[in-house]
């Protein structure tokens, strides 16, 4: 397997969704709580990487398996197009796996077992989202799981390693005793919570905009996601929706005071996500209508993550 066939088999072009949180979540640390720590992030970057990869990589591999349509077999799945043999493909996966659990465990030994906890919830929901005789993908539930599992739950542990010293949430355990006891800030909590839920729908809208382009495909190939019990129309609206909630919820954050004035840049970028959204609709079920999921995510979170990277100069 050379690079080429390798960085298409993890599709290195859509790590940008676990990105976006892994970037907001470093630089939303240090305005709102003051704190951040380089190593803890290099580290946490190589492992959350690392393992996107390998769901993705599972995400392929039990399509190439369950596919119904030997064109999607051969012809679309990289798995199936370039040849490659299945049993060195779960080796890379497994290799991949274990490469992430020792980065985790090198991170919960500086700054605490809830690292463990909360990494091996969102461990368990990346794999089973595509593993599985019924992964999660396959349900009408990919688009909450992706949406809180990224948007959440990379952005609240990259928060986590990065403010070991404030202990926003922590977990002590006396295995001698056999006792444990979770603390944290309750307002620290809900600031994080409310912080990442752009994130969340943006994300949870990447699924919807492959779930309602690819909605004849997916019900050949037996996966009834989302909008195969609620149509196509009522999708639509739920896509746009979810991205209008995105702008409710930083004007929330700012009238609470999560965020200062400068993350109202991300309204500038309204006009040109009502557009998108506008064209989403009417190029559906055309391949490219998965492209406008893309375009709102990255021009809404890239303007989110300026008006934080703004608040952190002025």
């Amino acid at each position: 397997m050379n690079l080429k066939v390798f960085l298409e088999l993890v599709e290195i072009r859509t790590k940008i969704a676990s990105l976006f949180p892994f970037l907001i979540a470093v630089v939303f640390s240090l305005t709102y709580f003051g704190e951040g720590n380089f190593l803890n992030t290099v580290l946490f970057f190589i492992g959350m990487l690392v393992f996107d990869m390998a769901t993705t990589t599972i995400n392929n591999l039990m399509d190439y398996q369950k596919a119904k349509s030997d064109v999607y077999k051969y012809q679309d799945n990289v798995i199936g197009k370039e040849g490659l043999d299945p049993k060195k493909v779960r080796t890379l996966i497994l290799s991949m796996l274990a490469f992430t659990l020792v980065i985790g465990l090198i991170l919960a030994l500086k700054t605490g077992w809830l690292l463990l906890v909360m990494g091996g919830i969102v461990c368990f929901i990346g794999v089973f989202y595509t593993f599985g005789p019924i992964p999660l993908s396959r349900m009408p539930l990919g688009e909450i799981f992706s949406g809180v599992t990224m948007g959440l739950g990379i952005f609240a542990i990259t928060v986590y390693i990065n403010t070991p010293l404030r202990k926003i949430f922590y977990l002590d355990i006396n295995f001698k005793a056999g006792v444990f006891a979770l603390t944290g800030s309750l307002w620290g909590v809900l600031a994080i919570l409310l912080a990442s839920l752009p994130l969340v729908f943006t994300i949870a809208n990447l699924m919807l905009a492959n779930n309602l382009r690819d909605l004849e495909a997916d019900i050949e190939n037996h996966r009834y996601t989302l909008v195969y019990y609620i149509g196509r129309e009522v999708g639509i609206i739920l896509f746009q929706t979810l991205m209008y909630s995105s702008y409710a919820v930083i004007l929330l954050g700012l009238i609470l005071g999560v965020f200062e004035w400068p993350i109202l840049i991300v309204f500038a970028t309204l006009p040109k996500i009502i557009k998108n959204l506008k064209e989403h609709k009417a190029s559906l079920p055309h391949p490219r209508s998965f492209g406008y999921g893309i375009k709102n995510l990255i021009l809404f979170n890239g303007a989110y993550l300026v008006g934080l990277l703004l608040t952190l100069i002025f």
